[in-house]
């Protein structure tokens, strides 16, 4: 085994860029990772939180980007590339053999399984096709087929959901709700609500548009599913993302639902997807999970894995090497909860290890890694856990 790895992440400026170094920093090897980090912005939290950091040219922008990409791998002498973005996937995917000339492996699933994981629409299909409940959908691309295929679902007496087959992050996506009170909405709500109603989403798209999926609104709880797949080993990990904010997960639990645990095993087989990836679903009105979509990366709250016993995605890393990992041993009473940290008074220094590394600087945040460890903080007998939110 390799006793110092050098671990590239991209995407330094995203939500989860913490608990990502988080879990390579606590793999159960107690193995010393130098982490460098990208982003195509230069002041990114990551930065402070990486070894060391470089900026790079967007995903969209893909010659540059990956010559970007690919000079940083190589000064640094990169082992192994864990990819953040959903831009920048299907890109990367073509290139392992490009990285692998410099010694550098992709953390990455091949290009057609990302193909179909990275179209809901596509997505959604091939659910209905291996029995992996999803709920009705169309495609659209003009308004009067919108308006028809929102009549079908149940629309005005019901909500629907529109979103684009192909997005990440909650760009495009909408709740259609009649019921609204537009004046309430404004008095007492940020600005920031996925609800509309039909009158104004025509303004905002007009008569033709760039195709749409229209599907039933879930009402029910929603799961991110935490997934690892290698060689024929296949480990799930449900949780209930509790309290949503702006698409981020503040508040969760692990649960073990097998029936998800069951779908999402056949889903990852079917899309043919590896190492660290996720599922999202969300439960229908009679009960029954339905997929939302699937994210053929790390995912942002995947630290909530770690902090239960199953740390994902170092154990990717070690599988990409050639290398065993144990079994998990899941407690599945974790409970997870964010809250607003950040880093401050901070000053570059240089130390005799890791040139240009931001060590002199204040992180407050804090993981509570299950319901006994919080209330021990509570009783002021708490054991910090880790430096990262």
């Amino acid at each position: 085994m390799k006793n110092r790895l050098r671990i590239l992440i991209t995407g330094c400026g995203a939500p989860g860029i913490a608990g990502t170094i988080y879990s390579l920093r606590n793999n159960h090897d107690e193995r010393d990772i130098f982490i460098i980090g990208t982003d195509t912005k230069d002041e990114v939290v990551g930065k402070y939180l990486c070894d060391r950091f470089y900026a790079i040219p967007a995903a969209n922008q893909k010659a540059e980007y990956t010559n970007g990409l690919f000079s940083v791998c190589k000064n640094e002498k990169i082992d192994i590339v864990i990819p953040q973005n959903t831009s920048e996937l299907i890109t990367l995917s073509g290139q392992k053999e490009l990285f692998a000339s410099i010694g550098t492996s992709l953390l990455i699933s091949a290009t057609s399984a990302l193909e179909k994981a990275n179209d809901k629409f596509r997505l959604m299909q091939i659910c209905r096709e291996c029995g992996v409940p999803a709920g009705d959908f169309y495609l659209v691309d003009s308004f009067e087929n919108l308006l028809k295929c929102a009549c079908e679902l149940g629309w005005p007496d019901k909500k629907v959901v529109i979103k684009p087959p192909v997005s990440n992050g909650l760009r495009g996506v909408r709740i259609i709700d009649e019921s609204m009170d537009m004046k309430k909405l404004f008095y007492e709500e940020k600005p920031t609500s996925m609800f509309i109603k039909m009158e104004n989403l025509k303004i905002i798209l007009g008569t033709d548009f760039p195709a749409l999926i229209i599907t039933q609104y879930l009402p029910g709880d929603e799961f991110s599913v935490d997934i690892l797949k290698t060689n024929g080993r296949i480990a799930v990990v449900p949780r209930k993302r509790d309290i949503i904010r702006s698409g981020i997960t503040f508040a969760g639990s692990i649960e073990k639902n097998n029936e998800i645990i069951n779908y999402s095993k056949i889903l990852a087989r079917k899309l043919d997807l590896n190492y660290c990836f996720g599922f999202q679903f969300k439960i229908d009105p009679e009960g029954v999970p339905k997929i939302l979509e699937a994210n053929p990366r790390v995912q942002g709250t995947m630290v909530m894995s770690t902090i239960s016993g199953a740390n994902l995605i170092y154990s990717a890393v070690k599988n990409l090497l050639g290398e065993d990992y144990p079994e998990f041993n899941i407690d599945w009473n974790s409970k997870f909860y964010r809250y607003w940290g950040g880093i401050g008074d901070v000053r570059p220094v240089k130390s005799e290890n890791r040139t240009n590394m931001f060590s002199n600087y204040r992180i407050i945040s804090v993981i509570f890694t299950s319901t006994a460890s919080r209330d021990n903080y509570k009783r002021g007998h708490f054991q910090k856990q880790s430096a990262y939110l």
